[in-house]
């Protein structure tokens, strides 16, 4: 089941539509602590800290369903779910690379 916006729902401009699909701020957390590589919900909620349960479950859903994370669910008791990045989702680490660097020069020039 693929979901994914077709081109004509998207804005026009680039980076607009970049923003679109990771502009939330807990998005831009859950691609971060996704990166390394797969975790399971309670991981993800923990490392990311204040995000209730109800918002990292829709963040994570409109992620699954924009394509750039991955859910796999093992048919186990109880039931243990892993989340990663897709291919696309990982080819956004340039940006939050960006951003990270782009945050620590802030942070010193402050000092």
């Amino acid at each position: 089941m693929n979901e994914q916006k077709n081109a004509k729902e998207l804005p026009a401009c680039p980076v607009e539509t970049t923003l679109a699909l990771i502009g939330d701020k807990w998005k831009v957390l859950i691609l971060r602590d996704l990166l390394p590589g797969t975790k399971r919900f309670g991981e993800l909620k923990k490392s990311i800290g204040s995000v209730s349960q109800k918002v990292l479950t829709a963040q994570l859903r409109d992620m699954e369903k924009n394509g750039l994370v991955n859910r796999k669910v093992y048919a186990e008791v109880p039931p243990r779910v892993e989340y990663s990045l897709t291919d696309l989702g990982k080819s956004l680490k340039p940006i939050l690379d960006a951003m990270w660097n782009w945050g620590e020069e802030y942070k010193a020039s402050l000092k």
